[in-house]
């Protein structure tokens, strides 16, 4: 086992900083002063972090490290923590690491045997779910869900039957879309929508989807944590198809209304087998049709 003693080392260290999330009075003393007392900040939009710094008088230089430039950003980062100068990582808001690029960082320190040390802080996820009403005896946290409709879809069969609180982050203009797709897979369940947490316009709304999506019909403004209620009945055991042929499990699709090149591609995605293998079973009993 590798032991990190995060207070008992001179070694320079990279310290994962937590930013407000709105309200400017979450910023810890703590979270200042390791801001002040570091070499370096790793900050995901300088300019974003330039205006926290100038509010709490904070002089220490800037480096840019976010998404699109983090396989440059971060071995050089390495390099400074290498050379001994020590790093803080913050986010636009919240807690560096959760949905953003800081968790690279903090993996490449571990590889290269620097200690990590992470502050207390705002999070947005934490700071809904409790707010939520919602059980918070066992939650997943998924953050932003994939923008294809696809991949979305994909994502929720594969969590649809969680039985904890379900954690998402959306942005306002997919809002709609992220709520019909949570719709289609997992029905109409209870859900809390947190709006513009900690800032002057706050809002949580609880109800089910369906009233969800006819909220949506109004103008839908700010940033999003959607928590949805876990599912109440278990995964099932045995797949509805398993008594199917792969002929006859296609046509089932097919009679649903789907083309028959959908049907195929369906069919071999529910049994995990490939396409071309469906392709050539079911056209094989259709010739004989």
């Amino acid at each position: 086992m590798n032991s990190q003693k995060s207070y008992q080392t001179e070694q320079p260290t990279l310290y994962v900083v937590p930013t407000p999330i709105g309200n400017l009075e979450d910023m810890t003393y703590r979270a200042v002063r390791t801001l002040q007392e570091v070499d370096l900040i790793a900050a995901e939009d300088t300019r974003q972090t330039m205006k926290l710094c100038r509010h709490f008088e904070i002089p220490t230089k800037l480096i840019s490290y976010h998404e699109h430039n983090k396989e440059v950003s971060g071995p050089r980062l390495m390099e400074d923590l290498l050379a001994g100068k020590s790093v803080a990582v913050v986010s636009d808001a919240g807690m560096p690491g959760i949905s953003d690029p800081g968790s690279d960082l903090v993996r490449l320190a571990i590889e290269a045997n620097i200690p990590v040390v992470v502050l207390p802080g705002a999070n947005a996820a934490l700071t809904a779910l409790v707010a939520s009403g919602l059980p918070t005896e066992r939650f997943l946290y998924y953050g932003f869900l994939p923008r294809k409709k696809k991949d979305r879809i994909d994502v929720l069969e594969s969590i649809q039957y969680e039985p904890g609180t379900i954690v998402f982050y959306e942005a306002p203009h997919r809002l709609k879309e992220m709520l019909t797709a949570i719709r289609q897979v997992f029905g109409n369940r209870q859900l809390v929508l947190g709006r513009e947490l900690t800032k002057t316009f706050e809002e949580f709304l609880r109800g089910s989807v369906d009233e969800a999506l006819q909220w949506c019909e109004g103008e839908v403004r700010g940033e999003f944590v959607v928590l949805v209620s876990g599912a109440t009945e278990a995964a099932p055991t045995t797949m509805w198809w398993e008594a199917l042929s792969v002929y006859e499990h296609v046509v089932h699709y097919i009679e649903e209304g789907l083309k028959p090149n959908a049907a195929i591609k369906q069919t071999a995605k529910d049994r995990g087998e490939s396409r071309n293998d469906v392709y050539d079973a079911y056209h094989q009993l259709h010739k004989k049709e």
